[in-house]
């Protein structure tokens, strides 16, 4: 081997400064707050949020629109990665925004790990977005994996967050084998790992088919875990209930963002040429999901179990979109069905933001408003609080004009142009049992006496983003098409297939 071949070629580093700069800034904090003595952690806290408004800025500084590699193309940046990037940030920043009093409270969470892990949690998504090799994909999920594993643990001396955190692990690790192993099928059927080089061999006939179906089975199930649709499910509502309601906030807005990614990256980007297969198993998915989720949330008296059933539900429509782009039609049909799905997982966390958000507000120290019922009577202890909660809800159910009934429109547009008129019908009929659930909530806040006369007290900025929450699912609602022309060029950029 002669000395040029030997020479080692330097990634170009721009491409990932976001996560350069992430990494280094959460190593920072977490030497800081070895020297912090105030247990309200401000410093911690202002710096966690200045990392995240950091990140934003570098990462709109280096975006070009074009798609880059780095890392032995290991690492890409595009359109999609960039604009989902954002929706990460600005998801987590609100969810620390929002959890800041519920911390305070809680004297077992107020803690510099908080925000550690929320980074670290922040900076595997980050990686997911970005990943153009299997083995990058993993890696970002066991490092979003093992900070929530620790998040959802964080109150030791609460036997359902233990109990919780321990099954979230187990059955984390489980999906993470089905994964590896998937990922170890796929790289002997085809040899190689990477992403991009994968979809163009297979669309040169390279690769062992048997070998390929296979380990695609095993990658969906990894992945159908990441998402928590059914029969992977078995965590969510557990881990939901468990977990501190901060945690929980966490888990059900910005990963959802990044486990879109990796289905994109994976199925989309790299396995577009089996995509008859697993678009069979993701119909299969989507319909269990609805129909488990929307039924079994109908029977919960715990709003945190309800959401998290209504999680497994919401995951599985958004998978309809998923399922319905084909490859054989236009390409602007395909675009069309995979945006959907984008624009539907976007507007979900929005709403789910502010729903949980609602819950942390009404809990306070010594309380966790766990109950459906201890947001009775809330239009009379705050009107506007309760006008919220009633869009979030309203939002879920897709009730126009609010960003979640376009949400499902578009998606059912998309299944029915695929001529999948039965799955339409089928949707709007699970939406129709889960509509149930969601005005029960509301019928609760506006027409029961109220259990408790205590003021909801909240931090101006808190009261802020609450407002501007609300403000923002009702008025995307009316005018859905900026968001949705974001979703559709962002991945028209980034989709191989097109290129």
């Amino acid at each position: 081997m002669t000395l040029a071949e030997m020479q080692f070629v330097l990634p170009e580093l721009r491409i990932a400064s976001a996560e350069i700069f992430v990494l280094a800034m959460t190593c920072l904090i977490l030497i800081v707050d070895l020297f912090v003595k105030d247990k309200r952690r401000t410093l911690v806290y202002v710096l966690t949020q200045l990392t995240l408004v950091g990140a934003a800025a570098t990462t709109m500084a280096v975006s070009t629109g074009d798609i880059s590699y780095t890392f032995s193309n290991m690492f890409v940046s595009d359109s999609m990665g960039d604009t989902l990037k954002l929706m990460v940030y600005l998801s987590v920043f609100a969810v620390l925004l929002y959890s800041r009093t519920y911390v305070l409270d809680r004297p077992q969470m107020a803690k510099g790990e908080f925000y550690v892990l929320s980074l670290f949690a922040t900076l595997g998504m980050m990686v997911m977005v970005s990943a153009n090799h299997f083995l990058t994909v993993y890696i970002g999920i066991e490092l979003l994996s093992l900070s929530l594993y620790a998040m959802v643990g964080m109150n030791r001396d609460s036997i359902p967050s233990t109990e919780a955190s321990m099954k979230y692990f187990v059955l984390g690790a489980l999906a993470s084998g089905l994964l590896l192993y998937g990922m170890s099928m796929v790289y002997g059927a085809t040899g190689t790992l990477e992403i991009s080089t994968l979809s163009a061999g297979l669309l040169e006939g390279q690769g062992n088919g048997i070998i390929l179906a296979f380990g695609l089975v095993f990658l969906v199930s990894g992945i159908a875990f990441k998402l928590g649709v059914v029969p992977f499910h078995m965590w969510i509502p557990d881990v939901y209930h468990g977990a501190p309601t901060a945690v929980t906030l966490f888990i059900a807005s910005a990963p959802k963002l990044a486990a879109f990614a990796v289905v994109i990256r994976v199925l989309v980007n790299g396995l577009i040429v089996a995509s008859h297969d697993w678009q069979i198993m993701l119909l299969v998915l989507s319909v269990l999901s609805m129909a488990v989720g929307n039924f079994a949330a109908v029977a919960q008296t715990n709003i945190k179990r309800m959401l998290a059933y209504s999680a497994i539900s919401h995951m599985g429509f958004m998978l309809l979109g998923m399922a319905t782009g084909v490859i054989g039609r236009d390409a602007q049909f395909v675009v069309n069905a995979y945006s959907s799905s984008m624009f539907y997982v976007v507007t979900y966390v929005l709403s789910s933001l502010g729903a949980f958000g609602t819950i942390l507000l009404l809990s306070r120290a010594g309380f966790e408003a766990e109950e459906i019922s201890d947001f009775s009577g809330l239009n009379k202890r705050n009107s506007w609080y309760a006008a919220i909660m009633m869009m979030m809800m309203f939002s879920m159910a897709g009730i126009p004009f609010f960003v979640g009934f376009f949400a499902k429109f578009s998606v059912l547009q998309a299944v029915v142009v695929a001529g999948h008129l039965w799955l339409a019908l089928a949707a709007v009929f699970f939406s129709l049992v889960g509509a149930y659930y969601y005005l029960r909530v509301v019928k609760v806040m506006y027409f029961d006496p109220p259990a408790d006369n205590t003021p909801i007290k909240a931090p101006g900025e808190v009261k802020l983003l609450m407002s501007a929450n609300g403000l923002a699912v009702a008025l995307i609602g009316i005018s859905p098409n900026a968001l949705m022309i974001l979703c559709a060029t962002s991945l028209n950029d980034s989709i191989s297939f097109f290129r």
